[in-house]
């Protein structure tokens, strides 16, 4: 796939594309035989490998929406998107990995400003990374100077590798907060026993009336950011919107790489499948899917940066349509699944790259940003049924009347 679609141009804009972009992306495909190397061992131990984890954070991928003013690559959506793409195919629970922690910290920096931020990275420096959990908010309880979080959150992925905890509650005052916190404050339940993704250790974790300062918190649906450009006016659920763009299309590729090769392995035997001009069928319609999802969600975002190079506010219609091509983004990926499965025979039942990247890819498919919900409350703007409504994190709201 090319990348020229999302290269920095010469013209400087308001959005400031990252100009390091080629050459983290030439960092990440030196990476790629280290990531599916290391592929197995990471799913064994329920986690990335040192080698990997130290690999990853030497490459810089970690600052990719770090802003540019606390020396971060702070990359456009559409270089993002490509950054983990390319991840995802290499591994995807790797991609998985970055793509949660790099997020969380970018966001946790450019929501606080800098002195809160300096702050709470002072013990870890440039190694600090965040991970948690925000679509299942816990309570926090207004004291002097802060709140006191309790609460109990599933799938942290990637809180094996990150030195603090980003979390959603709602407080006493009505308002939903993400609280930043060491993660030494809250007890982790080590329970990531699953089929797929497993090397992203997405354990759950808990806590009771640990104090937070106020300036370690801010309101979940902000698009007001203290630090970096206009694409942190994106707010959370955007911004997550297009990391998991990106693992979708990285999967769904590393599936049709994996039945090249098994094709290429069983061309010529006898009773071959792959020698069947219905498998010639199917592949060219799963690459064909894979593509439109690809070319579409690119055309979604180039939008939306134009909209943000020009200060203005997302439309609902924009966000909308970020939320719809990520959930085809997704699907197209699960329908490249069935068809590798279907056509990759007993290969696809045994150890290796093809079975360990099936299961991955139906871990993330059951992420609650692409779920029915979202998809109905698309279908609902789109078919003009909800005037006046206004997307909040995954719901679809109404004005009040």
């Amino acid at each position: 796939m090319t990348d020229q679609l999302v290269r920095p141009t010469a013209t400087p804009t308001d959005l400031h594309p990252g100009d390091r972009f080629d050459e983290v992306m030439a960092r990440i495909r030196e990476l790629d035989p280290l990531l599916r190397e290391e592929a197995e061992d990471n799913e064994a131990g329920r986690r990335l490998t040192p080698r990997v984890a130290e690999a990853l954070h030497a490459s810089g991928v970690y600052t990719m929406s770090m802003p540019r003013e606390l020396d971060g690559l702070e990359f456009t959506p559409r270089q993002v998107i490509a950054a983990i793409e390319a991840l995802s195919r290499a591994d995807a629970s790797t991609g998985w990995v970055v793509m949660t922690l790099q997020m969380a910290i970018g966001t946790t920096a450019a929501y606080l400003g800098r002195e809160p931020f300096t702050e709470l990275t002072e013990a870890h420096g440039d190694r600090t990374l965040a991970a948690g959990q925000g679509t299942r908010p816990g309570r926090a309880r207004s004291v002097e100077g802060g709140f006191l979080l309790s609460g109990s959150w599933s799938f942290a992925s990637g809180l094996h590798h990150a030195t603090h905890i980003h979390t959603a509650a709602l407080t006493d005052t009505g308002e939903v907060r993400v609280f930043t916190l060491p993660k030494e404050q809250v007890t982790i339940v080590d329970d990531w026993d699953v089929m797929g993704l497993r090397a992203t250790g997405s354990v759950d974790y808990h806590c009771e009336d640990v104090f937070v300062p106020t300036e370690y918190t801010y309101v979940a649906t902000t698009t007001e950011p203290l630090l970096g450009g206009p694409v942190f006016r994106l707010g959370l659920a955007a911004f997550a919107s297009l990391q998991h763009v990106g693992w979708a299309l990285g999967v769904g590729r590393r599936l049709l790489d994996e039945m090249q090769a098994v094709a290429s392995a069983k061309t010529g035997t006898r009773n071959a499948g792959v020698d069947t001009s219905e498998f010639h069928a199917d592949y060219a319609r799963a690459e064909a899917t894979l593509r439109s999802a690809r070319a579409w969600n690119l055309e979604v975002w180039a939008d939306i940066e134009a909209s943000l190079d020009r200060g203005e506010e997302l439309s609902a219609e924009q966000d909308t349509l970020l939320r719809l091509a990520l959930h085809t983004a997704t699907m197209a990926a699960q329908d490249v699944g069935r068809t590798v499965y279907q056509w990759a025979g007993t290969t696809a039942l045994r150890s290796g790259p093809l079975n360990r990247v099936f299961r991955d890819l139906h871990g993330g498919t059951q992420h609650v940003t692409s779920g029915p919900a979202v998809r109905h409350g698309c279908g609902r703007h789109l078919a003009g049924l909800a005037p006046g409504a206004t997307w909040v994190f995954l719901d679809l709201v109404e004005p009040a009347s």
